[in-house]
């Protein structure tokens, strides 16, 4: 863990902020399904940016536009969910997951759907533990032996309110715990789109010589293909892109440094070095966060990260690519937790990276 001599100086989220942060964490957007957000992420970001968004649905808030050279500011706006594949003649839905589930978290839980005429909530069935033989009880469950359950009485009924093909994530709300502590389902990667905006309206305003654009990318959660990540880079043409995404908070029970590193919530940022790292990003990031006296930890990353940045540092010619992370606990749940702080310095550090850079800048420099 890198820390400062002394804290940093820098001003804390405003009200406004975070309401609007709690509004995007709440509203349904899994991958491939991000409209509801991203029309969220543009209403906020037109209010000092230039907003336009593509066919991919990706969301994009233009800084500085005559300034050069040109940062992508990337953070995924999608979200776990899941899928509606079938509709039995009694009623009940079955699903299948739209992003990395553990299926256990989601027995019993109430699901929202996104469904044509409106929200539709329904139900995780599970046999229960008193009629599941002895032998079967130790066998983790699969999305097979799971539910939903509408309420509905046959086939007929439910198909008047659900639909094959329509998404839903966790019907859950966004809450503050104690000690600027925020949980919330869809904290990966949503808080990473909100940073990237955050950190574009502090460089709006006192703008350096960059051209920074801000972009809420979609459908990273599935993105074996490279995803929304990949396309914007294109259209967008950077000669720099900083990713933020979230990263596991290694204190709590359970867990070894020496296998995982040693990010923690209120930790700050979590810089990544690696393999598609660029050495000349990565010191930009580190030596303005050593500037500003604001804490971070490093993690490595020996081939690709599992983020945004797989795509960006190769599309077109090739993109100089950052990792910036956020130290996130119980990842891929009904309730992950962040801190407000770190958000908070996250986006301080990128604004600052961000005024660092110039046409004179090299990005060739190993």
């Amino acid at each position: 863990m890198a820390t400062a001599k002394k804290s940093a100086r820098i001003k804390s989220l405003s009200a406004e902020s975070l309401t609007f942060l709690k509004s995007l964490l709440d509203t349904p957007g899994p991958s491939g399904f991000e409209s509801a957000p991203a029309k969220l992420w543009r209403k906020y970001a037109s209010t000092f940016a230039s907003v336009t968004a593509d066919v991919h649905g990706n969301s994009m808030a233009e800084v500085n536009a005559s300034g050069r050279p040109t940062i992508m500011l990337a953070g995924h706006i999608d979200e776990i969910g899941v899928i509606v594949t079938f509709v039995d003649d009694e009623g009940y839905g079955y699903i299948q997951p739209i992003g990395g589930w553990d299926p256990q978290v989601l027995i019993g839980q109430r699901l929202r759907f996104m469904g044509r005429d409106g929200d539709v909530f329904g139900v995780v069935g599970k046999k229960p533990i008193h009629l599941i033989r002895s032998e079967e009880r130790e066998k983790a469950a699969k999305f097979t032996d799971l539910w939903v359950d509408f309420g509905v009485r046959n086939r007929k009924e439910a198909e008047k309110m659900i639909s094959v093909g329509d998404p839903g994530v966790i019907d859950s709300r966004t809450i503050e715990f104690p000690n600027g502590r925020l949980v919330s389902r869809s904290i990966d990667d949503r808080i990473g789109a909100y940073v990237v905006l955050e950190a574009a309206r502090r460089y709006a305003e006192k703008p350096g010589a960059a051209r920074v654009v801000a972009v809420a990318t979609t459908q990273e959660e599935i993105a074996a293909h490279g995803g929304g990540a990949g396309v914007c880079a294109t259209c967008i043409g950077p000669q720099m892109a900083i990713v933020v995404d979230v990263t596991f908070a290694i204190d709590h029970p359970g867990l070894e440094k020496k296998e995982h590193g040693e990010a923690k919530i209120d930790g700050g940022p979590v810089l990544t070095r690696g393999s598609i790292i660029s050495p000349v990003v990565f010191n930009l990031l580190r030596d303005t966060a050593e500037a500003n006296s604001i804490p971070f930890s490093l993690q490595a990353a020996g081939r690709d990260t599992g983020t945004d940045a797989d795509a960006i540092h190769i599309a077109r010619e090739g993109v100089p690519t950052g990792l910036v992370s956020v130290p996130n606990r119980y990842m891929h749940s009904p309730n992950e937790l962040i801190s407000l702080e770190d958000l908070n310095r996250t986006a301080e550090l990128i604004a600052q990276t961000c005024r660092k850079v110039t046409a004179k800048t090299d990005f060739t420099a190993r």
